[in-house]
This record gives C-alpha cells, structure tokens and sequence, in this order.
C-alpha cells in the first residue's frame, strides 16, 4: 500500500459543530429542540446551504413553509458560530504531526461557503493544508455525490488508491471505498493515530 495523501472531512473530525449546542438553552426544552431539528430545521434543510444555497434564501424559504417557527428559523444561522464549539483536539493534534511528515494534507468538506470563512479565521489549524480545501457550498455539490470526489483527484492530480479519506459520515465512508480509496470512518471511540498507523502511517 503507497500511500501518499490524507484527506480529512472537517465537521466531526476535526470541528465539533452541532446546532444543539445553541438550541439547548434557547428552547430549554429538549422535546421541543428534537422536534425542530428533525422536522423544521432538519439536516436535509442545512445540506442545501452546504451546497451553495445562500443561508438567506434557505432561511426565507423555511420561514414560508412553517412560519409558526419563523423566529427559531432565523436564529439558526444568525447563531451559527455558537454551533461551532470547538476543534476536536486529539485529532487536531493528529493533523499537526502528520504537517511534519512527508504526506499530502488535503481537506473535503460539506460546508456552507458563506460560513467557512469563520472557521478558517478562528482555528489556526486550517493553515495546515495549505489551500488545498474543497468545499462544497462553493463546487455546488455535496459528499456523497462522486462528482466532488473527481474534483479533489483532478484539482490536486492525486490517486483515490493512494489516499486515506476520513470522515465520520457512513455514506459518505461507502461512497470513497467504492471510489477506491482507502477510507476511515470517526465515532467518538476512534483513535486517528492508531487507526492511521494501522494502515502503514509513519508519523516520525
């Protein structure tokens, strides 16, 4: 096996993002959250402005739908940055030594383009790979659609069969096995470290 690229997915792996983390103390009800990040705010509704929906027009559209909800609606992505809570350290940690080894760092992620930039300007870490980021608010496409997968490949002129994909999303997981990469998929449980050299990582 020559592996030669690390390709990390952000939010789960590298960014603890979840909307509960604002919604909690707003609605102080837990029933009441459930219900409209399932039925109202739902992950489908966000995926859209992951893939280059504008966060206005997704919010007027929801507003029209259920207008009942129009003031939690509005304060989903007016309180984004509180639903990034934090990087997740023993795998930030993970990505700063392997800055140090000869291995390609790329990253792949569904993320807003409009909400990106925040990220990139509050955690340090991103400088890591140099650039060499697609994201899929600004490609118009999501993981697990393949096409995003060929423009990481094309763009950096990088081989699927020589490249570790990590990302906590099952889907996303099959689609870059069938894809031919290598793949590793996060739970809370995983130890990027021992799982990378597993498959052969020299970290030094």
């Amino acid at each position: 096996m020559n592996i030669k690229n690390i390709i990390f997915d952000f939010g789960g792996v590298l960014m603890d993002w979840n909307p509960r983390y604002f919604f909690k103390d707003y609605f102080n009800d837990d029933e009441k959250m459930e219900y409209f990040l399932e039925h109202i705010a739902q992950s489908e509704w966000n995926e859209e402005q992951d893939r280059g929906r504008s966060l206005s027009e997704g919010t007027e559209i929801q507003v029209k739908k259920f207008p009942e909800w129009e003031k939690e609606i509005r304060a989903y992505y007016d309180n984004w940055t509180v639903m990034l809570k934090s990087d997740i350290p023993q795998n930030v940690e993970v990505l700063r030594k392997l800055k140090k080894t000869k291995y390609h760092l790329f990253g792949l992620t569904n993320w807003s383009e409009e909400t990106f930039p925040y990220a990139l300007e509050n955690y340090d870490f991103f400088q890591i790979f140099d650039d060499k980021i697609v994201v899929s608010g600004t490609e118009k496409l999501i993981k697990p659609d393949p096409r995003i997968w060929h423009i990481l490949l094309e763009r950096y002129n990088i081989k699927a069969e020589e490249s570790v994909f990590i990302d906590d999303n099952p889907k996303n997981i099959e689609m870059a096995k069938t894809l031919g990469f290598i793949t590793i998929h996060i739970t809370p449980e995983t130890n990027l470290e021992k799982e990378l050299t597993h498959l052969g990582i020299q970290f030094g």
